[in-house]
């Protein structure tokens, strides 16, 4: 198949998960045989004649690779504006793509590349396949207050019912999804994350000091790394001298370093920024545990890296984590936002070592049945034979709750 795939992160430009699982995707359906072009953007805060659009062949899949338009648009003063503009460099960029080639499907990721996606869907006429990675109304705990959040939301909410198709990566964003946009769950997919484990072993390293925590992803309210720093101090009271190595960047980095020193443990904590591939499983071989507070995760693709390198892990039940890790099979949970109830699932993996490396071993063979992105490639492109337009229809602006979007 000829598939048009649209996303707002692509290697090397990754915020999160996100970027990561367009390319390990396009990449696997080149390798069944597709033919698959992505569009995405160079970096933020570059233009096209510094950074001028331009046609990539990387692992089997063509990139092409979009330039930013000369208005002074940034992406965090001027998002939604920012997005247009992106939107519009995009449709231009593949018009010249589309001259002398048509994809059988269109598969837009996340909001930000909408407008693009259904352009190009409604100028060809191919079915539009929309990958719902997060919603607003998650991130924000049910909120949409502010002008953003409604703006953000409501192109959300236009793209999947736009679709033809919709896929959510777990269980948890499907039930999220269906109720936020009023859609049938019968006309959602859920399509999992995968992980390609090869690669991502290193000699795990027996440390004879204090045990090391660590945490790995955004750093961001929504992600509850501040709820591992409120638990450390009852951590280091179990086990003298604990630890927490944090890795990532994020819009909170400043807010986390206050919190450690209101809780006493700023000396123990390191915040190491971003940190390159080859590092982070270096950090996961020392790791007594990789822990992940999430109190809204819609997969956690984090959780299978740490899996992937073998590391013990501890992660709250938010969204997709509670499908990823299984208390007490895989790893050990707890509620998100539960302090106490985090602070004695690490204790207790601190406890016992031999426990912890059991479950870390099923956490590790888990990923060639359940997270195997060949697998995880041929059920898409299944769903993209499948998938068929719908006839055009006309939609207006959805109804914006003036309360809490999940009744809470």
């Amino acid at each position: 198949m000829r598939v048009l795939m649209l996303s707002w992160e692509y290697p090397p430009v990754v915020v999160g998960g996100l970027g990561r699982h367009v390319h390990a995707l396009s990449v696997a359906l080149a390798e069944a045989g597709h033919d698959v072009v992505v569009v995405a953007r160079h970096p933020a805060g570059t233009d096209a004649e510094t950074h001028p659009t331009g046609l990539e062949h990387v692992d089997g899949v063509r990139v092409l690779r979009v330039g930013e338009d000369p208005p002074h648009l940034e992406f965090v003063r001027d998002l939604v504006a920012w997005t247009l503009g992106l939107g519009h460099a995009m449709l231009r960029a593949a018009a010249g793509l589309l001259r002398d080639w048509t994809p059988h499907v269109v598969h837009a990721h996340d909001w930000l590349v909408a407008h693009a996606a259904i352009g190009l869907a409604d100028l060809t006429g191919a079915p539009l396949v929309a990958t719902i990675h997060a919603t607003e109304g998650g991130r924000h705990g049910g909120w949409l207050s502010q002008p953003l959040n409604q703006q953000v939301h409501s192109v959300e909410w236009w793209l999947t019912r736009r679709a033809d198709a919709v896929v959510t990566c777990s269980q948890a964003m499907r039930a999220e999804v269906t109720g936020l946009f009023d859609v049938d769950p019968d006309d959602v997919t859920v399509l999992h994350n995968g992980i390609e484990p090869q690669g991502w072993v290193r000699p795990r390293r027996v440390a004879d000091g204090p045990p090391t925590l660590l945490y790995l992803g955004r750093l961001e309210w929504e992600k509850g790394v501040h709820d591992l720093v409120a638990a450390l101090p009852a951590i280091r009271r179990a086990h003298a001298g604990t630890r927490l190595l944090v890795a990532g960047t994020g819009s909170c980095s400043d807010w986390l370093a206050e919190r450690a020193r209101a809780a006493r443990v700023r000396r123990s904590v390191r915040l190491l920024g971003h940190v390159d591939d080859a590092t982070l499983r270096d950090l996961l071989a020392s790791a007594d545990a990789a822990v992940l507070p999430s109190r809204y995760e819609p997969f956690g693709i984090t959780a299978l890296e740490a899996a992937a390198a073998g590391a013990p892990l501890v992660a709250s039940r938010a969204g997709g984590l509670g499908e990823v890790v299984v208390d007490g099979v895989t790893g050990l949970s707890f509620a998100p936002g539960d302090v106490p109830g985090l602070a004695a699932a690490v204790v207790r993996c601190l406890d016992d070592p031999v426990a912890a490396r059991t479950r870390a071993d099923a956490a590790r063979a888990r990923l060639d049945t359940d997270f195997a992105w060949p697998a995880i490639a041929d059920d898409t492109a299944a769903l993209y034979a499948a998938t068929r337009p719908r006839p055009p229809t006309i939609l207006g602006r959805p109804k914006i709750p003036t309360g809490n979007v999940f009744g809470t």
